[in-house]
């Protein structure tokens, strides 16, 4: 039939299978354009009708019952009855229907469903006198069970609990084991606990049956794990879903008849093949609620070789049309073939690699799409080493899953002593109340860390994942004692220091005892430089390799690492890394070093700190811009907030009080009290760091630039092509760039005097405040290029401490629906992204030549990569071991945009 435009005005709300196709997802939902689809195609799909996401839409909005539905359902089964050649309510030819969800982007299992409708006493005293009561009283309490539950909210466990008596009373295995008397007693107790929970049975008006069960599932839209899914998978919560009324095609009816679920390929691996489950005599929840074990198709073709090619025919048929992966559901009743629904069928991260590859080889699809059809996300979940196995384990603890990847170690409380055990050879496992620079040394040599405080953008979270450290944080119930060197469990169990645990930063898990661990072929294969087209029979390595080198064809974004020491700067290279974008100076000056800064702020032999800072400075500077030969290497001087260099001053006033008291106060211990207290802020994080510190203590910028241009000038008279660039951080106002620019070149100007030659570096600015965003233009004038630091720019739009925000609201906000994405992990478009699109266009205007790069979190994030892409950002800074997912995710964001371009331009 031929929809006109008065036909689809006067159905607005329903729509018959062939009036739809899969181009309509978001009218139909996912599953029914897929029966529309195959309904195209000429696929043995049963008869039915599609009530519209849009009638879902008008019902959520609180007004009833949209106007005019039920007379288009009414209209509808009327067709379906024809098509069919049933009757619905009619006991001599009856009509069943399923009436099943579907939203527009899969939900599995999120909402509801109600098969059997329109079974009633009258048909199934007509079935059971043909010969046919087994059939008739197990799709009777399926109906009663399933209305009851979905319709009328009764709980379900009160049907699962007479179930499991009748199994023991009749000595069943299982469902298909009850015989039709046993089923007929089932139907009778399930309608009896509707009427003792509501006061009223199931109604024998298959009508009313069906007007409630669409209204019923309209409702579960709303439903807890419903809005829970979508909240985890990014799913607005206005699309609505709709509901598919289709002709009850039956498994349930004997030896030859049957349901199963299967895909086109292995969606574990991606291998090649049918591959699936079949259940005889069952309906297919059987099969998917694994109430009983399913045979494997290959069984399914040895005993019914006809009905197993058609299946495999059909699923060749769509794979074809889809040029995917398909997942179908399929029923055989009484030896008839019938194709329920297919989609896009989910699939693992390896699998998605694969079978996008082998596409290609096949001719099916091209690079360009195979690249659309994998992301970041899934490459990142590949890199990670994991545990051979932890089944049937019981995890010890669970926290927040910070930084994946999979772990072993002895237990330490601070970073002194995992930085010694390290260096005896022991692997060690970092666990700290939170951590904060001073821990530095102890991340770095720890295999994992974990927190008891702190959420996923904690310092311990972000330097681990940073460092490729296996993290977990926020660990409930867990309490650290670093002083008595014991860490205990809720319950009491303790675990003192050496005790082994392995930790999973992929699951947020820590376990007891030494786990085995697998290492990542892809991310080895990467690492050691493997290319496109190196010969590997790993085929999930191949298909990443080939599809990442792809993407750095396509990719317009250049990718950098934060790397701060050579080791990282050589994970970066090996990666793919471009240069680095973010180098942090202040690593250099912590840990045992800190004092140095301490010393310079006490005016205790400054000039001797200054020259110490000054030598170190340029060891460091030497190693990893010879490390980065080629490369540019951007160099951010000093940020952190003075406290992180400075005693805490809790701790210090207790311990000159106890030295006063027993009379043993000299006068360098008040000198460092009194220097503690007076560089002490409430708000340190918004207080005296990035240029204002270099504002008021200047001989750090001239130590730090000094050593640069000095070990710059040193390489390349040794004719190495170094590129360092500098940045000035924390940047709030054009006059704290300019005073810092004209400091740096004058130093520069006199390292390059006194070699006899001349040195310019590019001078840029961190934008990491709102109003260096909105002062763009000015600031743009006196910078060679900008670097939005998102992290502190997050936290100053929001007004909040990522730490905090983590550890104490953002979980709530999240659930009630305030928030839909932790704005720390994927920036905030509409607030943070705003403040970047803008400062981005208005510096370019401003200085059209003017280089833009991102160096917070969010430059790692996969999410992110497609707003920075839009941006016109000209490079992305992430961790080290972050790069091949970036890297993977510029090349794919630069194929949706041209393919967005490309469909503007055809508009």
């Amino acid at each position: 039939m031929t929809t006109t435009p008065e036909r689809t005005a006067r159905r607005a709300f329903v729509l018959e299978l062939h009036e739809g196709d899969r181009t309509m997802a978001g009218l139909l939902g996912g599953k029914g354009a897929g029966l529309a689809e195959m309904s195209r195609l000429g696929l043995p799909v049963p008869p039915g009708f599609i009530v519209t996401t849009e009638a879902c839409r008008a019902w959520l909005s609180g007004a009833g019952e949209p106007e005019g539905l039920w007379d288009q359902i009414e209209a509808a089964m009327l067709d379906l009855e024809h098509r069919s050649g049933l009757r619905f309510g009619d006991p001599s030819a009856p009509l069943l229907v399923s009436v099943r969800s579907g939203a527009r982007f899969s939900m599995p299992g999120m909402m509801e469903t109600v098969l059997d409708v329109g079974m009633t006493d009258a048909v199934a005293a007509t079935l059971v006198a043909r010969g046919e009561a087994r059939f008739a009283w197990d799709s009777y309490r399926r109906l009663v069970q399933m209305y009851g539950r979905t319709v009328l909210g009764i709980n379900g466990s009160l049907f699962d609990a007479q179930l499991t008596e009748l199994r023991r009373a009749t000595g069943a295995a299982t469902d298909a084991e009850l015989d039709a008397a046993a089923l007929e007693r089932l139907t009778a107790g399930f309608r009896r606990i509707l009427v003792e929970h509501t006061g009223g049975d199931l109604p024998q008006d298959p009508r009313d049956q069906l007007r409630r069960a669409v209204i019923a599932v309209f409702a579960s839209w709303n439903g807890e794990r419903a809005r829970l899914y979508r909240a985890h998978e990014g799913i607005p919560d206005d699309l609505g879903t709709a509901v598919n009324v289709v002709q009850m095609v039956f498994g349930n009816r004997g030896e030859h008849s049957g349901s199963g679920v299967c895909f086109t390929r292995d969606p574990v691996s991606g291998a090649p093949g049918v591959f699936g489950d079949y259940l005889p005599d069952a309906q297919g929840e059987d099969v998917v609620s694994g109430s009983r074990s399913p045979m494997d198709l290959s069984e399914l073709g040895r005993r019914d070789p006809a009905l197993h090619e058609e299946l495999s025919t059909h699923l060749r048929t769509l794979e074809q049309h889809y040029r995917d992966l398909c997942d179908v559901e399929f029923t055989v009743e009484r030896g008839r073939l019938w194709i329920l629904q297919t989609r896009l069928g989910k699939r693992s991260p390896a699998a998605a690699f694969r079978i996008a590859v082998e596409l290609v080889d096949e001719g099916v699809i091209d690079l360009d799409e195979a690249l659309t059809r994998v992301d970041g996300t899934q490459l990142q979940t590949l890199l990670h080493p994991t545990f051979t196995t932890v089944e049937g384990l019981t995890p010890l603890a669970h926290g927040l899953a910070a930084s994946p990847g999979a772990a072993y170690g002895q237990l330490v409380f601070d970073a002194a002593t995992a930085m010694e055990w390290t260096a005896l050879g022991r692997a060690v496992v970092l666990a700290r109340p939170e951590t904060s620079p001073d821990d530095f040394g102890g991340l770095l040599a720890a295999r994992a860390v974990i927190t008891s405080r702190g959420g996923l953008t904690s310092h311990a979270a972000v330097v681990a994942r940073g460092l490729g450290r296996t993290c977990v944080t926020g660990v409930e119930g867990l309490l650290v004692d670093p002083v008595a060197r014991v860490a205990t469990l809720p319950g009491g169990v303790t675990l003192p220091e050496g005790t082994v645990v392995s930790v999973d930063g992929t699951a947020g898990e820590v376990y007891a005892g030494q786990r085995d661990i697998e290492p990542s072929a892809v991310s080895t294969a990467i690492s050691q430089g493997t290319g496109r087209g190196t010969e590997t029979s790993d085929r999930t390595v191949r298909a990443v390799l080939t599809l990442l080198a792809h993407a750095d064809l396509r990719g317009h974004l250049g990718v950098m690492a934060n790397a701060d020491t050579p080791e990282e700067a050589r994970m970066a290279k090996r990666f793919g890394a471009e240069g680095i974008g973010l180098c942090r100076t202040e690593h250099m000056l912590l840990g045992e070093r800190r004092v140095l800064v301490e010393r310079l702020v006490t005016d205790e032999n400054r000039a001797g700190a200054l020259a110490e800072i000054e030598a170190l400075a340029l060891t460091e500077f030497t190693s990893l811009l010879e490390t980065m030969e080629g490369l540019p290497v951007v160099v951010r001087l000093l940020d952190p907030p003075m406290h992180e260099f400075l005693p805490d001053l809790v701790e210090l006033s207790v311990t000159a009080a106890v030295a006063a008291e027993r009379g043993t106060l000299d006068v360098m211990l008040e000198r460092r009290l009194a220097t503690t207290r007076r560089w002490h802020e409430s708000n340190p994080m918004l207080g005296l760091r990035g240029v204002r510190l270099l504002t008021v203590l200047p001989q750090i910028i001239d130590a730090q630039v000094r050593a640069l241009a000095e070990a710059t000038l040193a390489l390349r008279a040794r004719g190495l092509d170094v590129r360092p660039e500098l940045m000035v951080p924390l940047v709030a106002d054009v006059a704290e760039l300019t005073a810092a620019r004209e400091r740096m070149e004058g130093i520069l100007a006199d390292v390059a005097r006194a070699h006899g030659t001349t040195l310019h570096l590019p001078i840029g600015v961190m934008v990491e405040l709102p109003r260096a965003a909105l002062t763009a233009a000015a600031l743009a004038e006196h910078a060679d290029f900008f670097s939005f630091g998102t992290n502190d720019l997050t936290q100053t739009s929001w007004g909040m401490s990522r730490d905090d925000a983590e550890a104490n609201f953002l979980a709530a906000y999240r659930e009630a629906g305030i928030i839909a994405t932790d704005p720390f992990k994927t920036i905030d478009e509409a607030g943070v992204g705003a403040l970047v699109a803008m400062a981005a266009r208005d510096g370019r205007q401003a200085r059209p030549g003017l280089g833009l790069g991102a160096c917070g979190e969010h430059a790692g994030d996969p999410a992110s990569i497609g707003f920075f892409a839009r941006t016109g950002v000209d490079y992305l800074s992430c961790s080290p071991p972050r790069v091949p997912v970036v890297r993977l995710e510029a090349g794919r964001q630069a194929v949706l945009l041209a393919g967005t371009r490309s469909t503007s331009d055809t508009r």
